[in-house]
């Protein structure tokens, strides 16, 4: 046998020994290597999986088309409750306006005023018809309203005629009046 062989036998030297170490770290570095590689290739596939086309899609339906429809009548909706809103609050301030021109101090007293001019007038019917000395007609007129009554001694009849032409007849018995 010659050298060489024998020395392959026995005790490998300090310079075997340092290329096996080297051969070891680079056969490590060559597996790292390769791990971080396939690592890297496999996370671009599944990227390149995962991953979608960038779109622009306008977010205003006017400009896109999508739910244009309801987007225009939501937005007319919008606009009707407002107006609506509007004129509600407008005849609101109005007619608060009216209750309080009605409620000063001359309406107040205009409205009893009428209201007890009224009663007198009533009241003054009332004598003429019931009365001591009863009247068997008459006429009233009272702001271009014509009161005409009459009686047969047995039913009492109403006649109004209002300014605009109606007329309204009213037929009361006298004998259900007990005095």
């Amino acid at each position: 046998m010659t050298k060489e062989k024998t020395k392959k036998r026995g005790r490998p030297t300090k310079a075997e020994l340092q290329r096996r170490k080297d051969e070891a770290e680079k056969d490590n570095i060559i597996k790292w290597v390769c791990v971080i590689g396939i690592v890297l290739v496999l996370g671009v596939f599944i990227q390149n999986a995962r991953a979608d086309q960038i779109v622009h899609k306008f977010k205003s339906p006017s400009f896109s088309g999508v739910g244009t429809s309801s987007h225009y009548f939501t937005a007319e909706n919008q606009e009707f409750n407002r107006r609506k809103e509007i004129k509600k609050e407008l005849k609101s301030a109005i007619e608060e306006a009216e209750r309080e021109k009605e409620n000063t101090t001359v309406q107040k007293f205009l409205r009893n005023f009428h209201s007890r001019v009224y009663a007198e007038l009533s009241r003054q019917l009332i004598a003429n018809l019931f009365g001591e000395t009863p009247q068997d007609s008459g006429t009233l007129t009272l702001e271009g309203n014509t009161i005409d009554y009459s009686s047969d001694g047995t039913y009492l009849t109403l006649k109004i005629t209002e300014a605009d032409g109606t007329v309204t007849i009213i037929t009361i018995p006298i004998g259900s009046f007990t005095f």
